[in-house]
């Protein structure tokens, strides 16, 4: 009976499961019937949505561009040296003493661009038993504004000024083997204002040539009696104390990081006065800057200069210093 029971009841739910799938894909057409949805029982309401402006204030931000660029470095070099009375190696008590600025500011905007430079040197050693004698000394400034006409090429126009701070003397012994010194220069003897204009090639930020085709300088002897212990007396003629030359002069600087924190700095002067091509003047000054930390450096400079107004000769000065370089911004 359970069987019967149990065999009746798989064959009903078979039976229904077929039914049902059957049921499931018998396609119906609804095309002719009225189908209407049962309204809902839950209330309805039909309104306008409003949309109102938010009002957005704008953030202002008080930032401003800066056309100018400035740098500033401080160098400082000290050098002494002692001795015993016994000291059998032999040497002389000394001290050094070396000051450096180096300022310039640059100001760029589309196609204008100004320059700003100033250079300050000093230095002094003093030997026991000896005079004073400088080991530095110059100041220079130079000013130039530049209009931008291609890719590499600016027309530009510059103002410079040059001379030096201290007294400069020669020295010699006399018979008694004492020190003598002989006045040669001073302040504003010489000094030079040099105008000029004309074109620039800069192909990039480290190498720059100027070539002024107008080029006018002063030089100034303000002491009238400078010549009776300098001959030449830079040029001017004795008992006057300015002369003007106009020239063509070639100006080329190059400042290059040639190796991890070693610096290179160069810049030659050529002046060619119009009233004398055969009287060529030259200056070539190059500096070696190694940085050893965040303050300290080791400097190597040399300067080459032929002027006939100064010397038939070649002239030449070299110096090797260590000291403090403080650069400003950082």
């Amino acid at each position: 009976m359970k069987r019967l029971l149990l065999s009746f009841l798989t064959v009903l739910a078979l039976s229904l499961n077929l039914a049902a799938q059957e049921i499931d894909t018998i396609p119906i057409p609804i095309k002719d019937m009225e189908i209407r949805l049962k309204r809902s029982p839950l209330p309805s309401r039909t309104g306008i949505i409003k949309f109102e402006p938010v009002e957005l204030r704008p953030a202002l931000v008080q930032a401003k561009i800066n056309y100018w660029k400035s740098k500033a470095t401080v160098g400082i070099n000290v050098n002494q040296a002692s001795f015993s009375d016994n000291w059998k190696g032999g040497g002389v008590n000394s001290i050094a003493i070396g000051a450096a600025v180096n300022y310039k500011a640059e100001y760029s905007k589309e196609s204008y661009s100004y320059t700003s430079e100033v250079i300050l040197q000093y230095g002094k050693v003093k030997n026991k038993d000896q005079l004073q004698k400088k080991t530095n000394d110059r100041i220079y400034w130079d000013n130039k504004a530049a209009i931008q006409m291609s890719k590499n090429w600016y027309f530009f126009a510059s103002l410079n000024f040059e001379s030096q701070f201290d007294k400069g003397f020669s020295y010699s012994k006399d018979a008694q083997g004492n020190e003598q010194a002989k006045l040669l220069s001073k302040f504003m003897s010489p000094g030079y204002i040099t105008e000029s204009m004309g074109f620039e090639y800069k192909p990039s930020k480290a190498f720059s040539t100027r070539i002024g085709t107008g080029t006018a300088r002063q030089t100034f002897v303000l002491d009238t009696t400078l010549y009776k212990t300098n001959a030449n007396n830079f040029g001017v003629k004795r008992g006057t104390k300015i002369r003007n030359e106009l020239a063509f002069q070639i100006v080329s600087n190059l400042e290059k990081e040639i190796m991890k924190n070693l610096i290179l700095r160069s810049k030659y002067n050529m002046f060619i006065p119009y009233d004398n091509f055969g009287h060529i003047d030259h200056r070539l000054d190059v500096a070696f800057l190694a940085k050893i930390n965040r303050f300290m450096n080791v400097s190597l400079t040399g300067v080459i200069l032929y002027d006939r107004d100064m010397d038939l000769k070649v002239q030449s000065s070299q110096a090797l210093a260590l000291g403090l370089s403080f650069t400003f911004p950082r």
